[in-house]
């Protein structure tokens, strides 16, 4: 069976998709380059700096943990259309307040939707686009990385010309955008007959044959011809999921993804200036370099899973990149600041790479859910933790050795997981050949 083109019939899922991707991270990229606009108008504390570096995982968690089970009473887009909305609203009040609480819990709604959004992209890809996996996880990823890197390079511009207040609330307007696709699909689904679910059966005889790799795909399109169907999570599949060497695995891997991410939102301008002696200007470029890096990380990560099964080569290239730009942070910070943060950069291939895996490690967008939902939710309770750490011990030590030297071994301590990870096999697959029938 032949795949579909992209836009036909789902035209309007592909630029929700996007819009919502873009939202995702221009949430969590926008605020911290501006802080110190927001501080000229009143306090704003380190602790407070710290618990707006440490919201976004712990906001992901606890909606890792929620959105499956608002998803099973809801349906997929009702919960998506909700999320949006959270994001748009906390956004746009985001720029209106006027005191350091007020922003700590505009954010917090923030990223209150942003956690829902990052639990159901993967479960819309592979329920809109079952046939086109690789090339959607490409888009929707790459979108995730240009949303990365675009904020810091406009926050602060931005803020000078007109003010903070614009700055954050500028970015509440992509979102409120976000919703008119997802409300139309809703619309639309009232009013179109209901497919009944189709289980996508994904066999993998052997984590060697290399012929295996073809099921990510090719079971899927038999659900792409159909008209939309609604999905809903079983939570059965969710206490499963627990007992599952892979899925823990893919969790640890997200997580290192997520902590090497909100830990250098959160504190590399400020340890660029104390390391390398360059000004907060410059401090600010080179986090948008290291946002920039994941681009074409996100380009290429999609294809060399879904088509090559590079999933371990890929991963110990980010772990090695990663350890490389620590260890001139700490050894020769002068010396080629650029360089290393290029290298720590690669580190950002671990979020593309988690994101498909999200997608061809179930076999239905239901079972997807719960995967998503669990990996998500233990993933970004690992990254909550390091962002207020890193902060104290810098605090404590003052300095920045003991700091990346913590970085650098959860960098290590998530190889085994990175391994494991890399099997060719479902969920599903795993649980069967544990326990009998999935």
């Amino acid at each position: 069976m032949t795949s579909r083109p992209l836009w036909q019939g789902r035209a309007l899922a592909l630029v929700g998709i996007v819009l919502v991707a873009f939202s995702l991270r221009s949430a969590v990229a926008s605020l911290s380059p501006v802080i110190d606009h927001v501080a000229q108008d009143f306090p704003v504390s380190s602790v407070v700096v710290g618990l707006i570096g440490a919201a976004p995982p712990v906001c992901f968690a606890l909606f890792g943990l929620l959105t499956p089970l608002f998803e099973r009473r809801f349906g997929l887009e009702r919960v998506a259309v909700t999320a949006i909305a959270l994001m748009a609203a906390g956004m746009l009040l985001r720029g209106i307040v006027g005191d350091s609480i007020g922003l700590l819990a505009t954010t917090a709604l923030v990223f209150a939707g942003v956690g829902s959004g990052n639990v159901l992209l993967p479960p819309l890809v592979k329920k809109y686009f079952p046939d086109r996996i690789g090339v959607m996880m490409t888009v929707y990823s790459t979108t995730l990385a240009v949303s990365t890197f675009l904020p810091p390079l406009v926050a602060v511009p931005v803020a000078d010309a007109f003010s903070w207040r614009v700055s954050l609330g500028m970015w509440g307007l992509f979102a409120a955008i976000a919703l008119v696709p997802w409300v139309m699909l809703l619309l639309r689904e009232r009013t179109a007959p209901m497919a009944a679910p189709v289980e996508l059966s994904e066999s993998d005889p052997s984590e060697n044959d290399p012929t295996d790799g073809r099921h990510d795909m090719q079971d899927a399109v038999a659900v792409a011809t159909g008209p939309i169907m609604t999905t809903r999570s079983n939570p059965r599949y969710f206490g499963r999921l627990w007992r599952l060497p892979l899925a823990w695995a893919l969790a640890i891997v997200f997580g290192t993804s997520s902590t090497m991410a909100y830990v250098s939102f959160a504190w590399m301008p400020t340890m660029l200036v104390d390391i390398g002696g360059v000004t907060p200007a410059t401090a600010g470029f080179l986090l948008s370099l290291f946002a920039l890096v994941g681009l074409p990380c996100s380009l290429i990560v999609p294809i060399l899973i879904v088509k090559f099964h590079a999933t371990r080569p890929l991963f110990f290239v980010a772990v090695s990149g990663g350890l490389i730009g620590l260890a001139g942070f700490l050894l020769a910070p002068t010396a080629a600041l650029p360089l290393w943060v290029c290298f720590f950069g690669l580190t950002a291939i671990m979020f593309p790479l988690s994101l498909v895996l999200l997608s061809i490690r179930a076999r239905t967008p239901e079972s997807a859910v719960a995967l998503s939902g669990f990996v998500q939710s233990i993933g970004y309770a690992i990254a909550a933790v390091f962002p207020l750490l890193v902060g104290l011990l810098h605090e404590t030590t003052s300095g920045w050795q003991v700091p990346l030297l913590v970085v650098g071994s959860v960098l290590v301590v998530s190889i085994p997981a990175g391994i494991v990870a890399g099997r060719r096999r479902t969920i599903e697959d795993e649980w069967e050949r544990r326990h009998g029938r999935w």
